[in-house]
């Protein structure tokens, strides 16, 4: 399994800032020392070409954030501040992760992954959430548009809703969005999913496995020829940002419900890494390093 990783995942994020940044760094140290790891290998992203990010962004957002002019409203919902001068490259190189991925399954690999992303709060014309670009919804308008994949299905397991994803992606039928949240957390408006399960504040494991084993039964008979999973483990008990209460193991259960489900309809997986913000940040990394270590071993 690929798994794409860009130095500027972290060092282009302020050292100051609130954001979590060594957690890309720290979760590429852990895979290359795991014993589980074997069938990883880590490679370098590569900047993602401009004209992709206009299939799911305006061209008037996305030059206004390339050439440095976006207000500092929007700058402010957007966070990670303060900006170093490597941002644009950043977002570049995190986009690319992802598409570099979607490249690895259009050439017939069962799945392939991105230590990023997942930045599903970007709208059409604005970012919002630690989000500048919406990786996600560009990587399955490229799908869509470009190669075999026809149907994309968007499995949205991050504590926070998709509300970017299914801003952008709302009038297209070939795109299916899932979104299961925390109700009581960020964005407080949310947009509207194919699917919204909302979880209340403090759910532990044995609840959202019932509902999310519940609701993937419900999206069965979707139509889908590759699946796209955020996997973000903010769901963590530690998380900072979360609300919920899953322990380590209740996220391991929860991915496992994710590939068996990908793994009885036939499909390739591309992973997203999404939202992780715990104290200590070894929660963090040691959900995300099983996630990846597990992922190693999908096959379809």
């Amino acid at each position: 399994m690929n798994l794409y990783y860009h130095r500027l995942y972290t060092d282009g994020i302020h050292s100051s800032s609130s954001f979590p940044r060594e957690r890309y760094r720290l979760i590429k140290e852990r895979l290359e020392k795991s014993d589980g790891a074997s069938l990883i290998k880590i490679k370098e992203s590569r900047r993602a070409d401009i004209r992709y990010a206009y299939k799911a962004h305006s061209k008037e957002y996305v030059n206004r954030f390339l050439n440095g002019r976006l207000s500092e409203k929007e700058i402010r919902e957007i966070g990670l501040k303060p900006w170093t001068h490597n941002i644009v490259d950043r977002t570049l190189f995190i986009t690319g992760g992802s598409l570099c991925a979607l490249n690895d399954l259009i050439e017939g690999a069962p799945i392939s992954g991105n230590m990023a992303g997942g930045t599903h709060h970007a709208q059409y014309n604005k970012g919002s959430g630690f989000c500048i670009f919406n990786d996600l919804a560009i990587c399955a308008m490229k799908a869509i548009e470009t190669t075999r994949f026809k149907n994309v299905l968007i499995l949205d397991l991050d504590v926070h809703q998709g509300d970017g994803t299914a801003q952008i992606t709302n009038n297209t039928s070939s795109i299916y969005t899932f979104s299961m949240h925390c109700k009581q957390n960020y964005p407080f408006k949310k947009q509207k999913s194919d699917l919204d399960v909302e979880i209340e504040s403090g759910t532990k494991d044995e609840e959202y496995l019932r509902v999310l084993s519940y609701n993937l039964n419900r999206i069965k008979d979707i139509n889908s020829d590759i699946i796209f999973y955020q996997a973000g483990v903010d769901a963590l008990y530690s998380d900072r940002y979360g609300k919920l209460k899953l322990s380590l193991e209740g996220i391991k259960k929860r991915d496992n419900l994710v590939f068996e489900f990908a793994k009885q309809r036939k499909n390739p997986v591309l992973i997203f890494m999404g939202g992780g913000y715990s104290e200590p940040i070894d929660e963090t990394v040691n959900a995300f390093e099983s996630l990846f270590c597990r992922a190693s071993l999908y096959n379809y």
